[in-house]
């Protein structure tokens, strides 16, 4: 069965096709979505930045029109993308993370790094120009690192002050320039709460669109080392029974996977599916 959604270079030039219009506020959406035919979104009073050919949904084509303010149409309202992805079908949701990441990316490449002149858009490739260092800027993935920590029929979970009430998740953390994941993966885990590891296995990964995050999922058995929070990072760390678990991060993140995973396998259920 093939995919309903696949990113691809499409030129604004040409017409037709579905758009998603992106905000401050976040995408529009109506009762029937956030997908609207091209050419009515275009001749509604909306603050255009810029647009971009991002892909085809069902084979048809799709734009994506990134706004420098939101607007009020009638019967329509903006969502964030984190509702879509609690919330609504998961292949829209891939969709709009990749429209988040490519407005994200055109919104912050409009002009030059070296030079400050204006970027003009390559249609051909998802790329900025610029003209007078020929600078091209594609767009940005942050490799991260995240990983579950076990010892036994225990799993070690942190809370961060920006979470929601509650909740607490696995551990997480950007790599470091000339930094391997594994290597990310030890320092994130001593730098937070002062334990060692070992028996480090990869799972999974997954694009994480907040903005512009690829997050390397990895398991790791406990090794040492007493939980030390660090400061103004964790606001609590502890060792939760499997049997015994706080509130947890959304289903499907790779960090509920990582422990719905591991669960699964000490309490010999079924294993889950990382959504892709």
């Amino acid at each position: 069965m093939s995919a309903r959604w696949t990113s691809a270079v499409l030129d604004p030039n040409s017409s037709g096709g579905w758009a998603v219009a992106r905000g401050p506020e976040g995408f529009l959406v109506d009762d029937n979505g956030a997908l609207f035919p091209r050419e009515w979104l275009k001749r509604q009073d909306l603050d255009v930045l810029c647009e971009h050919g991002i892909g085809h949904f069902d084979g048809e084509p799709v734009f994506l029109l990134e706004l420098r303010s939101s607007a009020e149409l009638a019967g329509c309202g903006w969502r964030g993308l984190r509702q879509f992805m609690l919330e609504g079908d998961f292949d829209t949701y891939k969709l709009l993370g990749y429209a988040a990441q490519i407005g994200t990316w055109a919104r912050e490449h409009r002009f030059c790094g070296s030079c400050g002149q204006a970027m003009t858009q390559i249609h051909w490739e998802r790329a900025m120009h610029c003209q007078r260092c020929d600078l091209r800027s594609y767009p940005r993935i942050s490799p991260s690192m995240i990983v579950l920590v076990t010892r036994g029929d225990e799993i070690l979970l942190a809370r961060s002050p920006r979470f929601v009430t509650g909740v607490y998740s696995t551990l997480a953390g950007f790599a470091e320039p000339g930094e391997s994941a594994e290597d990310c993966l030890v320092r994130e885990v001593r730098e937070e709460v002062a334990v060692e590891v070992k028996n480090i296995q990869y799972v999974g990964s997954q694009c994480w669109p907040f903005p512009h995050s690829m997050m390397l999922g990895f398991h790791a058995e406990y090794a040492g080392g007493e939980i030390v929070m660090q400061a103004d990072e964790i606001e609590d760390a502890q060792w939760f029974n499997v049997h015994a678990l706080p509130p947890l991060p959304a289903g499907r993140s790779i960090a509920r996977h990582l422990i719905d995973l591991y669960v699964a396998r000490r309490l010999g259920l079924a294993e889950p599916v990382l959504p892709r």
